[in-house]
């Protein structure tokens, strides 16, 4: 029962590991954060996303990049469409609150939300992400 246990208890310990070491020594943790890819139909419909995500804190930073041109199926069909990206620079941990409330925002049907982790970066800048998204 013992071994069960602490198998279970590994992820845990292993996360609270590395916070404190990252508290201690000042490092990073890889995969802290996450950028968000999330396509909208236009530039309109993009800033009125990047905006409420932002006055809700959902994240430190959103690009708003230019169209571009996307293929993909849709009901069984081939479809053709120019799209903008937003890239939103958040705390990992707030990926699923993020991906729930764009959701609920959204025009599609069934929005792209997908995310990445940061592996590493600028240290100064993923400290500007952690002080600029609140914890949970």
């Amino acid at each position: 029962k013992v071994l069960i246990l602490s198998l279970l208890m590994y992820p845990v310990l292993r996360s609270l590991a590395l916070q404190l070491h990252s508290a201690i020594t000042g490092s990073y943790v890889s995969g802290t954060h996450s950028i968000a890819f999330i396509n909208c139909l236009n530039e309109q419909i993009a800033k009125d996303i990047a905006r409420a995500i932002m006055d809700k804190k959902l994240a430190a930073y959103v690009n708003i990049l230019p169209k571009s041109s996307a293929l993909y199926f849709w009901k069984g069909e081939l479809e053709e469409s120019t799209e903008i990206l937003l890239l939103v620079k958040t705390r990992t941990s707030k990926i699923g609150e993020l991906s729930n409330y764009v959701r609920s925002i959204h025009p599609f049907e069934i929005p792209e939300i997908i995310s990445l982790p940061i592996d590493q970066g600028n240290p100064l800048y993923l400290k500007w992400i952690e002080e600029s998204v609140p914890r949970d």
